[in-house]
């Protein structure tokens, strides 16, 4: 069978954005996704013929590339969707922050050299000898000032401090603590205690207006080393978000403070509670829920910073379950630090479907027969968390909402619900799950697939692969009731655990599809597929959609051959790339529609 791409042209000219909304005037700009006369097998009887051009033609494509040239995006590389407006942060103590803001286990203690680099950056950063993206940020420091706090107060002897971090910060600190503002001196020494000069800033602090008062306070606790109740972490969040920058607005807080309080919960490893306060905070941030009149619902928690090496499966899988009525709901951003990795959004977008689809929207798209999946950007779901994207970058390394915005509803359906999410660090699968289970859904798992990504892999396993839990390891539950799956008693759960080995289930050992952040090669490999195209990236989208349905314990999927088998039978009929060259068309008539 001919691949989607046979004689296609995809090629991308750098120094070009798209400027007009004529597709002709598209394909002059050398940006071309053009599949011409391409034939896409439908059934064994009948074919029809389709081209992404016409598709796109038919999805309001004036819309689509109708935007101003510093909205467009170049589709070959993920990292051009970062919007161009945020500030970049200063490399050289964004390095360092890479060391110092992780955990107690993981911290790398800076060299001597490398401290006095830092230190020296931040002091010239603060005399204001530095400027523009050689300005160290707020965020910067208070990220970095708060680890090497959290370090010093409780962390284990080999992740505390260096002798040379130590020298760096008696050599440094006399002069940083004339220059730099009071919050940051706070968070280096809250107590007075740790900076050998002494200091009566830190434990006089207060912060500025009643918002900073609670997230101070609450940081005295973190920078300790110490956990926050569930009402105390949430209340801090409603605090501060949506995030304002300007100063002089109300609910205006330090972006020092702020930055100090994500990392530094993380460095300290969220508690059960803690993790659901973020999981849970903005719920109602646009009022009820609505609610898709489908009999199954499944929910994507892919990570949402991309994916930067291998082939991301999950919209192509969504559009397979979808043809059985499997209903699927993904949603992400478009770029998110720190991998800034290609992004569900990215290829929706680079595709011609709207990518500013609302939940109720979203429930209209998850209705409809022609479609049956939808995705929703945290823009348009949760503008409080999307706030925090620069700053996330300027953090650098993954917040608590990282963990928790995997875990969202925002579409609750009249049937079944199941979440589904990817992790790569050992120790969050059982949060993951707690907060599934908090969401009320009758099953769920998370699965460690490549890049910490939901794709299980057809990959043999290297003998040199790393400790801890291998990539394609699952772990689970199943309701054994309909009843909405609440956690209280009564409520009888099957739970599973274990690694899915693809040759069991006749798959032969592929390295997986490899992307390198191209947004094109993304889309590229998953259409092929689509058509019917036997390879690696197919037999990605199969084993992917049929262990789903099995390990949800969907209807029709107890045997895992029968769910393979299906999901087979969902691409090789046609009908999975006809749901998604719907969905395509269709995004753009649901807008209209509310």
């Amino acid at each position: 069978m001919k691949s989607l791409i046979h004689n296609s042209s995809l090629s991308i000219n750098h120094s070009h954005r798209i400027k007009t909304s004529s597709i002709d005037a598209y394909n002059r700009q050398n940006l071309q996704f053009v599949t011409n006369d391409a034939q896409f097998r439908l059934s064994s009887r009948k074919k029809c013929k389709l081209t992404i051009k016409s598709v796109l033609d038919s999805a309001a494509i004036d819309e689509y590339f109708g935007l101003t040239e510093s909205d467009a995006r170049n589709p070959t590389l993920s990292s051009s969707f970062r919007i161009s407006r945020h500030r970049k942060p200063n490399q050289t103590v964004l390095e360092a922050q890479a060391r110092v803001c992780t955990g107690p286990t993981q911290t790398k203690p800076l060299t001597e050299e490398q401290a006095f680099k830092v230190l020296d950056t931040i002091l010239r950063s603060a005399k204001g000898e530095l400027k523009d993206e050689e300005e160290v940020s707020k965020a910067q420091l208070g990220a970095f000032f708060a680890a090497m706090t959290i370090r010093a107060n409780v962390f284990p002897e080999p992740t505390q401090w260096s002798e040379g971090e130590r020298r760096a910060l008696d050599a440094y600190w006399p002069h940083l603590i004339r220059v730099l503002p009071s919050d940051i001196i706070f968070l280096a020494d809250p107590e007075g205690s740790i900076m050998r000069l002494g200091n009566s800033i830190g434990p006089q602090y207060v912060g500025n207006g009643s918002y900073e008062m609670r997230l101070v306070g609450a940081l005295r606790e973190i920078l300790a080393g110490g956990h926050l109740g569930y009402e105390e972490v949430q209340g801090v969040l409603k605090d501060v978000l949506p995030l304002k920058l300007e100063h002089g607005t109300t609910g205006t807080v330090s972006e020092s403070l702020l930055s100090a309080f994500l990392i530094g919960q993380r460095m300290n490893r969220e508690t059960d509670r803690e993790l659901k306060a973020y999981c849970l905070a903005f719920d109602d941030e646009l009022g009820p829920l609505p609610i898709a009149d489908v009999k199954s619902l499944t929910h994507y928690g892919e990570p949402y910073d991309g994916n930067t090496r291998f082939f991301r499966s999950t919209l192509f899988v969504a559009a397979v379950r979808s043809c059985y009525n499997e209903a699927c709901l993904l949603h992400g951003v478009d770029w998110m630090p720190p991998k800034g990795g290609i992004t569900e959004e990215q290829m929706l977008k680079f595709m011609g479907a709207n990518t500013n689809i609302t939940p109720p929207q979203a429930k209209m798209l998850l209705e409809d027969e022609e479609v049956g999946f939808a995705y929703v950007s945290q823009r348009e779901a949760r503008p409080s968390l999307y706030s925090l994207i620069e700053m996330r970058e300027h953090i650098k390394k993954r917040p608590p909402i990282a963990s928790s915005e995997k875990v969202q509803q925002y579409v609750r359906a009249t049937g079944k619900e199941a979440i589904v999410a990817g992790f790569y660090h050992e120790g969050y699968e059982e949060p993951l799950l707690m907060l599934m289970k908090r969401r009320g859904v009758h099953a769920g798992f998370v699965v460690k697939g490549e890049e910490g990504a939901l794709s299980m892999t057809t990959k043999s396993r290297s003998l040199n692969a790393s400790k801890g839990l291998p990539v394609n390891y699952c772990s689970g539950f199943r309701s054994l009731t309909t009843s909405p799956a609440y956690d209280v008693d009564g409520v009888s759960r099957e739970n599973f655990s274990f690694v899915v080995d693809p040759k069991e289930y006749g798959f032969e050992p592929s390295d997986t599809p490899r992307t390198d952040k191209s947004v094109s090669k993304n889309i590229e490999l998953g259409l092929a597929a689509l058509q019917g195209e036997k390879g690696p990236a197919y037999d990605r989208i199969v084993l992917n959609a049929g262990m789903t349905d099995h390990l949800l314990g969907c209807t029709g999927a107890e045997d895992v051959a029968t769910a393979l088998d299906r999901a087979r039978d969902a691409i090789d009929s046609g009908a999975a790339l006809n749901r998604l060259l719907n969905y395509i068309k269709i995004s753009h008539k649901v807008k209209m529609a509310i």
